[in-house]
């Protein structure tokens, strides 16, 4: 709901300051509307029912995937679509899907804007007219919608009669800002909904913010003491490319966006995702998983101190720099671009290249991509 307006509603009918408190909980725990909240006077439910929408999204359709994926469609007050994905692991993922993999795992994926600014070549949101930034509600409202539907876990029956009878479901965990929009655009709006996502059960350090490049939202973001993940949408080493494929390179080029990722890093200590889009004939070539490597690949050794103050190369017992970044592999999923997807063959090549490197990389693992719910894929093309 709109959080705002529920303080605003509460202060002007002289409520106590615990109100809002008590109303946020209930949404939290998955309350689907005013009326079960016991703890408030009816008089109050009432009023509040009248004069503050439980939500501040309409859900205008919801689609599943066979694999258990489901896409929610939501139009703002004023019309504007979004799209929003609930992503379901029965099993070990493998793949590792950032911010984690998991077996009875349950991961969101949210949108920060209705459409996006940055139009990228291959992402069907980019083509999409963009229309404005959500507020940090609009935000929550697309965790707390996943959150309803989807519950908690059945506390009075055995787990493995829950499991045979296909009762036993996982509660939310994870959450990405990958869905439509560039977030590092909208960062207010998006810290203060990563502020209350905690309360839904998706921990900080399993929240992962996605950017583009933007440079001074990653530096903004270093600066927050929330322990949020970062991940880049990289999907080329070469500049040219990338300028071809993503058009904000030309404003932030790849050079300096990394050098922001390593200063976020150096102040944080959390590895950065990397996600590769992997396009057949485009960037899915060997020499283009050596320049990748070249670019992510971690010092082998760093200088140690000698004893008379100096420094020396480190050799083979010289301290090894960690690891700052963790490439994710995408296959490409289809949208009405001119690009093709790169085959199994080309993206295993490829990740072999890199860890040959010293680059560790997984392959994502593609979840509905049968109703448009894929990585990539959000264009609210229902709206």
């Amino acid at each position: 709901m709109d959080l705002e307006l529920l303080r605003e509603r509460l202060a002007s009918r002289g409520e106590p300051g615990f109100r809002a408190r008590q109303v946020w909980e209930w949404a939290a725990r998955g309350a689907a509307g005013y009326e079960s909240m016991t703890n408030l006077p009816r008089e109050l439910r009432e009023a509040l029912a009248r004069e503050v929408p439980f939500s501040s999204l309409a859900l205008r359709r919801e689609v599943r995937a066979r694999d258990g994926t489901v896409k929610a469609l939501f139009a703002t007050a004023d019309g504007r679509p979004l799209e929003a994905v609930l992503m379901r692991y029965r099993n070990p993922p493998g793949g590792g899907d950032p911010p984690g993999g998991g077996s009875a795992r349950r991961s969101i994926c949210v949108s920060s804007q209705s459409g996006c600014p940055l139009t990228c070549t291959f992402c069907a949101t980019g083509q999409m007219r963009f229309a404005r930034n959500l507020t940090a509600s609009e935000i929550l409202e697309q965790a707390l919608h996943f959150r309803r539907i989807e519950g908690e876990p059945p506390r009075d029956i055995p787990s493995r009669d829950a499991k045979a009878s296909g009762a036993l479901r996982a509660p939310i965990s994870h959450c990405v800002f990958m869905g439509m929009g560039e977030p590092l655009l909208n960062l207010d709006a998006v810290l203060a909904a990563c502020e209350r996502l905690p309360d839904l059960g998706i921990a900080h350090r399993r929240t992962a913010i996605s950017t583009v490049g933007w440079i001074p939202g990653i530096e903004r973001l270093a600066e927050c003491e929330l322990p949020l993940r970062l991940a880049l949408s990289l999907h080329a080493a070469d500049e040219a490319l990338r300028s071809e494929l993503m058009p904000v390179n030309e404003r932030y080029p790849l050079r300096d966006v990394l050098e922001a990722c390593r200063a976020f890093y150096a102040r944080k200590r959390r590895r950065i995702f990397v996600e590769y889009v992997m396009l057949a004939g485009v960037n899915d070539r060997y020499e283009q998983a050596v320049a990748l490597a070249e670019l992510l690949a971690p010092a082998r050794h760093v200088s140690t101190p000698t004893r008379n103050g100096g420094a020396r190369a480190g050799g083979a017992a010289g301290a090894r720099e960690p690891r700052m970044f963790k490439v994710n592999l995408i296959p490409y999923n289809p949208t009405d671009s001119v690009y093709a997807g790169s085959g199994r063959e080309a993206i295993a090549a490829f990740r072999a290249a890199l860890e040959q490197r010293g680059v560790e990389a997984t392959v994502r693992l593609t979840r509905g991509r049968d109703i448009d719910a894929a990585c990539g894929q959000l264009a609210a093309s229902a709206a």
